[in-house]
């Protein structure tokens, strides 16, 4: 059984969304795995970039579309960990294509949540895991939140990690990342070395 204190938690996944491995958000990626390993923690890291699988969920859920190896080994690390961490870019105000489509093919019902019998409400059946999130993005934070209303991070933490089950939720967003230079770049992944830290205190 997962665990819901996260002081205690042992087996961490981190995903990459951006569909270049070697991007920004790798390095994010890469950078929180290497703070956690050092804290003698478990990580897994997947670049969605470099895995196989068909992101369209093509019948809907008409019918059962059998997961990939790739993603049935993503599907395992998920179940078997008890913090999420979750790194993509902010494109068109949203998440890349390649991480919906990652979400829509393993989140299904009967395994990420389930209707209750005779009504429109679910259950999340990934509770008692936590998540953090880090999106980069061109728009100043401040703008995507007060402006935009941020779409992608209440998609993220309310509409797929949330009504699956997973909280608390913590979303950082890093940017502007256009023009930024690599002083900047250095202070960014300093700052999520920082709050893998605290995540595991």
């Amino acid at each position: 059984m997962v665990s819901s204190n996260t002081a205690s938690f042992k087996e961490i996944l981190i995903i990459s969304g951006h569909p270049d491995a070697s991007s920004f958000c790798g390095s994010i990626a890469n950078r929180y795995a290497d703070t956690v390993k050092l804290a003698g923690h478990s990580v897994q890291v997947l670049h969605l970039g470099d895995m196989r699988f068909e992101s369209s969920l093509k019948a809907a859920y008409k019918q059962v579309q059998p997961l990939e190896p790739d993603l049935q080994h993503a599907w395992d690390l998920i179940i078997n960990s008890q913090h999420l961490v979750f790194v993509f870019s902010i494109w068109w105000g949203g998440m890349p294509a390649l991480l919906k489509g990652f979400f829509d093919r393993v989140l299904l019902p009967g395994k990420a949540f389930k209707y209750r019998p005779g009504t429109n409400q679910c259950d999340g059946l990934l509770a008692g895991r936590s998540a953090e999130v880090f999106t980069t993005m061109d728009t100043p934070p401040w703008y995507y939140r007060w402006v935009q209303f941020e779409p992608a991070h209440r998609q993220i933490r309310h509409m797929i990690l949330g009504f699956c089950g997973i909280k608390p939720v913590r979303i950082t967003a890093l940017g502007a990342v256009r023009g930024a230079d690599e002083a900047q770049r250095k202070a960014w992944l300093s700052q999520v070395a920082k709050q893998a830290q605290s995540a595991l205190a």
